[in-house]
């Protein structure tokens, strides 16, 4: 349970006590990624990361788990699990790629947002309905193609637009107003709220809090619960039979469309595009990351300690690696996400973005 900050702050499965939110309190975090450039390392990346099994039990760690982070967008498939749970989805005849998009920081790809207003339009919403603000798509191309084209966004090319979708779908099948969804109090971030606490197996009542980039509210959440959350979401057999369904739905949507969740070119979909649904993983802002390993009951939570995001797709490819769910094959598909290839604005390999030897241990 949370008690004030300061004080030390404990899980409710019993998994450990968990260190004071104060950083300045505790030891570094270890160096988990390098940067070299010629023969030396210019730079380094500190972070830590969690591997539970669905007791539970922690079966490895690098650095300080216990910490509570911002999950961020990493447990998009944990707050997408109202939508099927409640009969949204199926009411709504919702298919694979509407419940990954649900999942999907995605790059704004002309098949993300159309998927996105043909769901809108079925809800007889549109996009000024969406309350998660207006960006340009993260895909260059898409944003290239658009401004060349004289259009300018709206709240369809926000990454987390089919989030919100999926939020308002819920709202429409459950009778609750739609305005104001994003707030702390509605309805809809309760339930998702309920739902964390259980998958997590934590009292998340008087944790900390934030509101997200996309306006909705983030609840930090220690790395090992994180991670305990996604191992019960992988391998859901002990859940109860609704809350088990609606895990697997969502986690055989986001095997089936993993371009859904990110993207041409982003390292969650291609991830999961070469490892065929052994791995279901999610990035989040400020270099968090979440990954479910179904065949192993495994979950997996990391934070780089300073927000990169190339630092943390390194320290997940080295954490999978290290579980062992990565094939020769996989592995050889993955290289240059294993170990990221620098190149200057010629082209010339200068360096690389590699794990740090704490993975060798």
């Amino acid at each position: 349970m949370y008690q004030s900050l300061g004080q030390t702050l404990r899980i409710t499965i019993g998994i450990s006590a968990i260190m004071p939110l104060d950083a300045s309190a505790t030891p570094a975090n270890p160096i988990l990624v390098e940067i070299t450039r010629g023969p030396i390392v210019e730079s380094r990346h500190r972070g830590s990361a969690a591997v539970v099994d669905i007791t539970g039990k922690v079966t490895r760690s690098w650095g300080d788990h216990t910490a509570a982070v911002y999950p961020r967008s990493a447990i998009k498939p944990l707050q997408a699990i109202p939508l099927v749970e409640t009969g949204a989805a199926e009411a709504l005849g919702l298919g694979d790629s509407e419940i990954a998009l649900a999942c999907a920081s995605h790059g704004g790809e002309s098949r993300h947002t159309e998927t996105a207003a043909a769901l809108l339009d079925r809800l007889g919403l549109g996009p000024d309905d969406l309350e998660c603000g207006t960006h340009w798509p993260m895909h260059d191309e898409t944003t290239r193609a658009m401004a060349a084209a004289g259009e300018t966004p709206c709240p369809i090319h926000n990454n987390c637009s089919g989030k919100h979708c999926g939020f308002l779908a819920t709202a429409v099948h459950m009778g609750e107003k739609t305005k104001g969804y994003v707030r702390f109090e509605h309805p809809v971030q309760q339930r998702i709220l309920g739902v964390l606490e259980a998958m997590c197996g934590i009292d998340l009542g008087n944790a900390p809090r934030g509101i997200d980039g996309c306006s909705i509210p983030t609840v930090a959440i220690p790395l090992e619960n994180m991670a305990y959350g996604m191992a019960r979401f992988g391998a859901p057999d002990d859940l109860p039979a609704p809350r088990a369904a609606a895990c697997r739905r969502i986690a055989g949507a986001v095997a089936a469309e993993p371009f859904m969740v990110a993207g041409t070119g982003r390292y969650c979909s291609e991830v999961m595009t070469v490892t065929g649904g052994s791995v279901l993983l999610k990035t989040g802002a400020e270099g968090v990351f979440c990954a479910a390993i179904p065949e192993y009951g495994l979950g997996v939570a990391l934070k780089c300690d300073d927000g990169a995001t190339r630092a943390a797709e390194i320290m997940m490819s080295a954490v999978l690696r290290h579980i062992g769910v990565l094939t020769d094959e996989m592995e050889a598909k993955l290289a240059s996400r294993i170990t990221m290839p620098l190149e200057n604005r010629n082209g010339i390999h200068v360096g690389d973005v590699r794990a740090a030897k704490a993975f060798e241990a």
